[in-house]
């Protein structure tokens, strides 16, 4: 079964030789640890090209200084209806970061769907279904 890669399997430099490898089970892997940013966040280095890049590198939370954990919350709240002037003035972030949160996490989406179109050869029906079973994921069944 295929697996997901994580971060630091890979490099994400679009210069480098190794770019898109992975290097899980490897026994001299390419891609190395180096220590943690200032707010804990895993730092790592490739060997081939000597770049450095965060393990949030290429996610919504890329440069984020808010918690993961608040910026997941806020888009559940979009996804179940509340509205952008209420959250801010809730959570007490700006209505513009919202927008911008939002927005990038439909880009990752679109992302998501087009590998999964082109990739995997799912057509719209079956992507649809699949978001539908995604957000029906977390509801209780009623006896």
């Amino acid at each position: 079964m295929e697996q997901f890669a994580k971060p630091g399997d890979f490099c994400p430099n679009e210069a480098c030789p190794d770019y898109g490898k992975l290097q899980a089970g490897q026994t001299r892997p390419n891609i190395k640890k180096s220590g943690k940013t200032k707010s804990g966040v895993q730092r790592y280095q490739c060997k081939t090209c000597n770049r450095t890049f965060t393990e949030t590198t290429g996610t919504i939370f890329y440069r984020k200084r808010t918690p993961e954990h608040e910026i997941l919350e806020t888009l559940a709240l979009l996804a179940e209806g509340s509205r952008i002037s209420s959250l801010s003035r809730v959570k007490g972030f700006k209505e513009d970061t919202i927008l911008a949160w939002l927005r990038e996490a439909a880009q990752h989406a679109e992302a998501l769907e087009d590998v999964l179109m082109r990739e995997f050869k799912l057509d719209r029906g079956q992507l649809d279904a699949l978001w539908a079973f995604v957000l029906n994921k977390g509801e209780k069944k009623s006896s």
